[in-house]
């Protein structure tokens, strides 16, 4: 399954910091993982000791695999490891997230804070993420450098693995990478700007249709009525194509269907037929 958003002819981001899943419970989560790994150009994926084994054999590997919805090559390339002190061996820097502190004395940062700090740095760092029912044991927090904590309500500040992932992700992808919107895919013509002609034929044109239907009442309060309508669309900062747009829009609405477009479909069938 691929999204709607993915674009395989675009060249793929990489980097960034080492997802480490320690002990996770359940596939779908490995897969919603992966996806939200590439969502964000991370693409170093390290399980330890997951509890039904790596690669799955059994029907939930398709779900895994369902789930990553195109990113199945972060599930091909992860890699396993007998212990967390393995998975961890070639990282300069690891960070655990956890909703407590655990009495550690380890400094405690936000996402944002922690991502930004991976972002700059030149050595390869890493994220711990704990089983999904239980979270990270204190001796596996007790191997980090700092704890990741995410602001949250604090009567459920539990998340799901790959909500948690995702968020890493994407504070680590602003830190590198900026927070700018994507260009857009199809170019647009810009109109430029009604000249003041255009929009006084407009209102010309609308307000005597609006007379004719009597919205201008009571009389005495026309002046002011008309004033509060163009001041309307002048705030709108009007492109000629806007103007044209509405133009045509009233034209319908005061004048009705197209009766001669009908008309001359009837006269072209006519025509063939005789």
């Amino acid at each position: 399954m691929v999204g709607a958003g993915t674009d395989r002819t675009k060249p793929r981001l990489g980097g960034g910091p080492a997802v480490i899943l320690v002990r996770p419970q359940l596939a779908v989560n490995i897969g919603m993982c992966a996806r939200a790994m590439a969502n964000f150009g991370l693409d170093d994926l390290r399980l330890v000791n997951p509890r039904e084994g790596w690669p799955r054999s059994d029907d939930y590997h398709e779900v895994a695999y369902s789930a990553a919805a195109g990113a199945t090559d972060l599930l091909d390339a992860a890699r396993v490891f007998s212990s967390l002190e393995a998975a961890i061996g070639d990282l300069n820097a690891v960070y655990a997230t956890t909703a407590r502190e655990r009495g550690q004395m380890k400094a405690v940062l936000t996402p944002s804070v922690a991502m930004g700090a991976i972002a700059a740095a030149g050595e390869k760092r890493g994220i711990m993420f704990g089983p999904e029912r239980t979270g990270l044991a204190n001796d596996e927090v007790a191997l980090a450098d700092s704890i990741i904590t995410f602001p949250s309500s604090p009567t459920y500040a539990s998340l799901n693995l790959s909500q948690a992932v995702l968020i890493c992700g994407y504070e680590w992808f602003k830190a590198a990478f900026g927070d700018q919107p994507p260009p857009p895919t199809i170019p647009r013509t810009v109109s430029p700007p009604a000249q003041r002609e255009m929009l006084l034929a407009f209102f010309d044109y609308l307000e005597g249709k609006l007379d004719e239907n009597g919205f201008f009442r009571p009389v005495t309060k026309k002046p002011g009525m008309r004033r509060n309508l163009r001041n309307i669309f002048h705030r709108m900062e009007l492109t000629q194509q806007d103007v044209r747009t509405l133009w045509g829009a009233v034209v319908r609405l005061a004048e009705g269907p197209r009766i001669e477009v009908k008309t001359r479909r009837r006269a072209r069938a006519k025509k063939l037929d005789d």
